[in-house]
């Protein structure tokens, strides 16, 4: 994919296009109008007389519109153009165009506008692989709209096309025959709507939920205000630690939508493009992340995957009682049942991080009554931990799908088929049993002890858990450690062998807390040691391993989530300095992608690129990169609820001179923290309560 596309965005709405503003859909060029999970346009493109735009510059006011200032024709330096035009788009609900074309001389110009128009009206998941469409595509005119069609069986999807100045309209576009006398222009808008319709012609989403709040620009631009003014503000010596923060939050408002099964709440469409849709691992990373800043993403994301909750064994879905979903989709493969998101459950992950979610939760706002509420989805989790999750009876979290057709075959974050490997490159056979996933489990248990003794009196369950957790750590500890290298294996194979590359995924387990004390250190100084660390941030494979390509999805790129989490668990053990060199090397990388940190990026070694390399395919915004520097932030702070309190331990690179973030929210109220290093280099801290109970946060 093209990593210079323009983009715009609403939650699961968004526009990919080229420089100038034209969408022209190929392969591995997913440009395009999209709406739920469906190619509404895949050809949008503007001509005058016959020539094509090309772009003098650009301007993007907000996540979700875009203006592009062209002329016709190539341009040069020395360019005198006597013509010129403004695209001003926005996507708020839906596609919106405002074409204006400048006759800068002195006499008056006769000019063709033409607008081609198309739409293959292909899945998201599917964009960019050539496919051929199962039904029927349709156009036609009507009431001088333009009305795209396409049909298979009982799903419709249809593109509506209409423009507020008098056009020709045809089935391929529009075209203006206008007239602009010298020194003056004209202006026309196009309007595209992308309906999900029933049978009978209705908008689904007009009948899920009636009278739903309309979103327009204005609408948008009063939510983003209100959002960046609750928003705790963060003031930092370090500009690019500034720029990135607000980049941070802007995309965070950019990427919520409303699914149709909560139309009520909003929470974070996984990534732009190709998993602009629900999540279930996405939204609760970015929840856990985001928690000191908006912590009521985490309350949307728990109400929303525990509706969606396995209740059945369904072999297509992957899905078990208990268990939480990995992704939700809307497009025509899911709705025929070629692909199983409807919704489909292959993670093994995200089961065990609702728990954590949950109690991250309490622990920072007081919320006893979510606690409370969701209590039968958290035990329902639990339970799928021993009873479905461990697949081969040793007490070990492993995943193998049941859907051998077209489900994933590897089910934790690292999905690409090529992610589980031994040192020497071979695959490991099936079922895995990755080492993070060991230490979420871990975590699940002792967070649901303290959740069933403190607030659901069951404190017999309780200490169910914590004897289950302690066990669990004692075993991993005995079989995960690669006696050879001082470190924990990526994961044991379906017959108990090691697998034994070395990987970011420890850097988990210090988050978790199964790390035995003595071993730390040890795991602490591979994570910054020349074989993951590149400079920039940990690769997710190691140097030297089999498998390792700086430029591998999971097998050697930098994700800046990982990062966020790896030195989240670095401080917890005391690894301040280490947890430093990470979050100075993800903010000064995200300097380099003007403050938006991708989902990944290359795994080259800093002193050889200079820059941080783009994964060619990498989803931008995407929710737990967006999350990342405010867990960076949150770690370098020290940021930790103890009982009512806000505890700050401040421990800064000397990079970042003074971080100052004031009216952070939480169970105490309001609080300000601020951590400096002076010249010498000591640390100093303050924090300051402005509110006296959680109603005024």
């Amino acid at each position: 994919m093209k990593t210079d596309l323009i983009r715009i965005l609403d939650g699961n709405i968004f526009v990919l296009s080229d420089g100038s503003g034209d969408l022209e859909a190929k392969t591995a060029v997913p440009c395009g109008f999209y709406s739920f999970d469906t190619r509404f346009l895949s050809l949008w493109r503007l001509t005058l007389n016959g020539e094509r735009l090309s772009p003098l510059a650009r301007d993007d006011p907000s996540y979700f519109e875009v203006r592009f200032f062209l002329v016709p024709g190539a341009p040069t330096h020395y360019v005198d153009a006597k013509v010129s035009v403004i695209r001003e788009r926005s996507v708020a609900g839906s596609f919106e165009e405002q074409v204006t074309v400048l006759n800068h001389s002195g006499e008056p110009a006769e000019i063709t506008v033409r607008v081609e128009a198309d739409s293959d009206f292909v899945p998201l998941i599917l964009a960019g692989q050539g496919r051929t469409p199962e039904g029927r595509l349709y156009r036609r005119v009507e009431d001088g709209r333009l009305h795209l069609g396409y049909q298979r069986d009982a799903f419709r999807r249809e593109t509506v096309i209409s423009t507020a100045e008098p056009a020709q309209v045809d089935e391929r576009g529009l075209t203006y025959q206008i007239r602009i006398e010298p020194h003056g222009q004209w202006t026309t808008t196009l309007h595209v709507r992308g309906l999900v319709l029933r049978p009978d012609g209705q908008d689904v989403r007009e009948h899920v939920y009636p009278g739903r709040r309309r979103r327009d620009r204005s609408r948008l631009e009063w939510d983003l205000q209100q959002w960046l003014g609750a928003a705790p503000q963060l003031i930092c010596d370090w500009e690019p630690l500034e720029r990135t923060y607000r980049r941070c939050l802007v995309d965070l408002a950019a990427l919520e939508y409303s699914p149709l099964t909560l139309p009520a709440e909003a929470l974070p469409a996984a990534g732009l493009p190709w998993s602009a849709t629900l999540a279930g691992r996405e939204p609760i990373f970015v929840s856990l992340q985001a928690l000191p800043f908006v912590p009521e993403l985490a309350v949307a994301t728990l109400r929303m995957l525990g509706i969606d909750q396995g209740a059945v064994l369904d072999d297509f879905r992957d899905e078990e009682p208990g268990k939480i979903l990995r992704e939700f989709r809307y497009g025509e493969s899911v709705a025929f049942e070629e692909l199983p998101q409807s919704p489909y459950f292959g993670a093994a992950d995200v089961t065990p991080l609702y728990v954590v979610l949950l109690d991250e939760y309490e622990r920072w706002t007081g919320d006893a009554d979510t606690v409370r509420e969701f209590e039968d989805e958290a035990r329902a989790a639990l339970h799928w931990i021993d009873e479905y999750g461990d697949i081969m009876g040793d007490g070990y979290v492993r995943y193998q799908r049941r859907n051998e057709r077209t489900g994933l075959t590897n089910q934790g974050w690292k999905e690409s088929p090529n992610a589980i490997s031994f040192r020497d490159g071979r695959l490991a056979g099936l079922p895995h049993a990755t080492c993070e996933l060991q230490g979420y489990a871990y975590d699940a248990k002792i967070r649901g002890a303290r959740l069933a003794r403190q607030f659901w009196n069951d404190p017999d369950y309780a200490d169910r858990l914590e004897r289950e957790a302690a066990e669990l750590k004692r075993r991993f500890n005995r079989d995960f450690w690669v006696a050879d290298g001082e470190y924990y294996a990526l994961a044991l194979d379906g017959d108990g062998r090691q697998v034994d590359a070395l990987s970011s995924n420890i850097g988990h387990l210090l988050w978790s807390g199964i790390v035995e004390e003595s071993r730390a250190a040890k795991i602490a100084e591979h994570l910054l040691g020349p074989r993951l660390f590149s400079g920039w941030g940990v690769r997710s494979l190691a140097e030297g391993d089999g498998r390792y390509n700086p430029l591998g999805y999971h097998v050697g790129a930098v994700w800046p989530s990982d990062n966020s989490l790896i030195a989240w668990g670095l401080r917890r053990y005391g690894f301040t300095e280490e947890a430093g060199r990470i979050a100075e090397g993800i903010i000064d990388a995200s300097h380099h992608f003007q403050g938006r940190l991708p989902e990944a990026f290359g795994g080259f070694d800093r002193e050889s690129t200079r820059k941080p390399v783009p994964y060619p395919t990498a989803n931008s915004p995407q929710a737990e990169a967006t999350g990342a520097p405010l867990l960076l932030v949150r770690t370098l702070l020290g940021l930790e609820p103890y009982g009512d309190d806000l505890v700050v331990e401040p421990a800064l690179p000397e990079r970042f001179g003074r971080i100052e973030l004031l009216d952070i929210p939480g169970r105490w109220g309001r609080a300000d923290a601020i951590g400096r290093v002076d010249p010498r280099g000591e640390e100093t801290e303050r924090q300051t309560s402005l509110a006296t109970s959680p109603r005024e946060a």
